[in-house]
């Protein structure tokens, strides 16, 4: 490991002068405490320089919730899915052209150019994922549907389905010092498409560089009006003003997590509170991943990104190495000699520079403390020092990436204590089975890493830990250049994790959405069940006369129906298909072998067979509205059809979801065919893209 002191000259134009006091926005304008106010310090971590002074003091939170709950949620209110999903987006087009100012406000931070954009572009990629996705797998209206429809009644005239809708209250959204940018915008980015205003509270060592983010978005003009407010500084009173009404996101320690769940308004007010905590991650280096092969080659380096990167401030690092009996002198020495050649510790704004100081000074002090207690309780340090790395800023939060080895694997310190740094300890497990017992005794974590190649090994440590953690990666040579990494969480899958790792969930999709929502049962008659949720159900009103594909997307309303048939079924038919096709599976083509089957009273027709003939029975075929078919889903066959019967479709347009930048829309319809008895014989959604106008 090579050590670099700030040798170089940086550009300031984005530094915060020393005696600034980082505002906050609320009520939709910014906000300073009195200038006779004894604001906190904030210091640059890796010169000690003084970068601003943070304070509320005088700050009315109560005002601030109900604004939020007021013009925050009518505002939001106006606004579709889909609507918000693309005011998401230009919000990451936008970020993206300041990225630059904002990498030189993180480095002040301690955070390295890779460390700025794991932190910035990492926050700009969560607003585009959730935009797509929810464009994507949410209608465009402000109900959401979850499952299918449950039948109450013999004659089909009750019905329950559930749906979700927006909680009426604001998101108070509490961030760690780590990620000031991510941190905000992926709470940020679910809530918004939910359609719940957002209150951020920054955590004060870095919370200077998300008020720059907050300063950019406000700038930009995107976001409606009460949509999000920003705390600078001590919010000790906010979840004194929320009720069950509102949600309280927070990362941070499982000790200010525990406090924080003990609040009143929490236990017995129902304040809905999520937590990301305290995480004594794991990686797990499986007994065929020996010296030389892939698996122990990305095995290594990812240890070490994960020591580094952040300077190993990260909730997802890898705190414990278990690997093999016999095996730790090996991946120490790998490590060690992989840390000595790829990582170069100093100020980030110097050339060369590739992982930078802690963010702050007394950040530094906790992580040697926690050392000095990993040692006593067994450790020995195989791999750094102590010591104040030589050739930087005295003033500086700087630590050099330390591991520990402990001889005994069951040792508490190592399954309890985190040292929130570059730090990590490696122990040796004896079989799988030791393996597991081993990473689940750090007492629920949100990732480990298991490194092997061989799928039985893969299967065993998985399942074996699966239930105590979040996430687990699966390293091997196939996934090593193309993975994400172990500490890299994604906004596709979910983040969180069991027990000491806080029992919550964030990300994961269209699911951190829901997480900002009510689920509701409803009941009721179909025509009740399609008015609310915007989507037609079986019996439900129709409406015939004008075929609907001759309907453009401004005309075409939800029970538009048209049916078609009946048509007969012949043996020629059956015989010709299968001899078009080439699908001659023995129940269309077999009488002997078709009646011995159990499920077919003899020769069948194929099942897209029916499908097809349905799309010549409902098909509108001259030029119109009708742009496009895209799909079909949940295709189900429930009735043979044999030779002499006879099929009818009846097509119901059951769900309208115009695009917001297009001018079509997609519409969902009901399929069923039913057959001369009125027996059902298949029913499926049918997709087609039709004109707006």
């Amino acid at each position: 490991m090579t050590l670099l002191s700030n040798g170089t000259s940086t550009d300031t134009s984005s530094d915060t002068s020393s005696d600034t006091v980082v505002p906050s926005y609320v009520l939709d304008s910014w906000w300073t405490p009195d200038t006779d106010v004894v604001a906190q310090r904030v210091l640059d971590a890796s010169t000690g320089a003084e970068v601003a002074r943070v304070s509320s003091d005088g700050l009315d939170l109560a005002a601030v919730v109900e604004h939020a709950r007021t013009v925050g949620q009518a505002s939001l209110g106006e606004l579709t899915f889909h609507q918000r999903a693309i005011l998401l987006k230009k919000l990451g087009q936008y970020l993206g052209g300041v990225k630059e100012e904002l990498y030189a406000l993180s480095a002040r931070t301690g955070a390295t150019r890779y460390d700025s954009m794991v932190d910035i572009d990492g926050g700009i990629g969560v607003l585009f994922t959730l935009s797509s996705k929810g464009r994507r797998e949410m209608p465009n209206s402000q109900v959401y549907i979850d499952g299918d429809v449950e039948a109450l009644s013999r004659d089909g005239s009750f019905s329950g389905q559930h749906i979700y809708t927006r909680i009426p209250g604001v998101a108070c959204q509490i961030n760690a010092f780590n990620f000031p940018v991510w941190g905000m915008l992926e709470k940020l980015a679910p809530a918004f498409i939910a359609g719940v205003p957002t209150i951020v509270k920054p955590a004060t060592p870095t919370g200077y560089l998300t008020e720059a983010v907050v300063r950019h978005i406000l700038a930009s003009g995107i976001l409606p009006l009460g949509a999000l407010q920003l705390i600078s500084g001590s919010a000790r009173d906010l979840i004194d003003h929320l009720d069950y009404r509102d949600l309280v996101a927070f990362t941070g320690s499982a000790g200010t997590a525990r406090t924080l769940k003990s609040h009143p308004n929490v236990v017995e007010g129902g304040v809905r509170f999520t937590s990301e905590t305290d995480s004594l991650n794991a990686a797990i280096l499986g007994p065929d991943a020996a010296a030389g092969t892939a698996e122990f080659d990305a095995y290594v380096a990812s240890v070490v990104t994960e020591m580094t990167s952040k300077a190993g401030q990260k909730c997802t690092s890898i705190r414990r190495l278990i690997v093999p009996a016999g095996r730790r002198d090996q991946v120490v020495a790998a490590v060690s000699e992989r840390m000595a050649r790829r990582v170069t510790l100093g100020d980030p704004r110097a050339e060369g520079v590739t992982m930078g100081p802690l963010a702050s000074t007394g950040q530094r002090d906790e992580v040697l403390a926690s050392v000095a207690r990993l040692i006593d309780g067994g450790g020995r340090i195989v791999m750094g020092s102590v010591d104040a790395p030589t050739g930087t800023d005295p003033g500086g939060a700087f630590v050099a990436p330390i591991l520990l080895a402990f001889h005994d694997p069951e040792s508490p310190a190592v399954h309890e204590i985190e040292a929130f740094g570059p730090v990590a300890s490696i122990i040796e497990y004896t079989d799988l089975d030791h393996a597991i017992a081993l990473a689940a005794r750090g007492g629920g974590s949100l990732v480990t890493t298991v490194a092997t190649h061989h799928p039985d090994i893969a299967r065993t440590l998985v399942l074996g830990i699966a239930a105590h953690h979040g996430r687990v990666l699966m390293l091997d040579r196939v996934d090593a250049r193309s993975s994400t990494g172990h500490g890299s969480p994604v906004p596709h899958l979910v983040h969180g994790g069991p027990g000491r790792a806080g029992g919550s969930e964030e990300l994961g999709g269209i699911r951190s959405v829901l997480h900002h929502m009510q689920r509701t049962a409803i009941q009721g008659s179909p025509d009740m069940l399609t008015a609310i949720t915007g989507e037609w159900h079986a019996g439900a009103a129709v409406r015939t006369g004008i075929h609907p594909f001759r309907k453009s997307l401004a005309e075409l309303r939800v029970g538009d129906q048209t049916q078609g048939g009946p048509r007969v079924v012949t043996l020629a038919d059956i015989t010709a298909f299968a001899e078009a096709t080439g699908d001659k599976f023995y129940a269309h083509t077999d009488p002997e072998a078709a009646v011995a089957n159990p499920f077919f009273p003899g020769i069948v027709a194929h099942g897209y067979l029916l499908v097809s003939w349905a799309a010549g029975l409902f098909v509108d075929a001259a030029p119109g509205p009708v742009l496009a078919n895209s799909g079909l889903e949940k295709l189900r066959f429930v009735t043979p059809v044999s030779p002499g019967d006879s099929i009818r479709v009846t097509l119901t347009a059951k769900r309208i979801t115009p695009r917001e930048t297009e001018e079509y829309g997609e519409v969902c319809w009901d399929a069923v065919l039913h057959n001369q008895n009125d027996e059902v014989v298949a029913t499926y959604d049918v997709l087609t893209l039709v004109a707006k106008e």
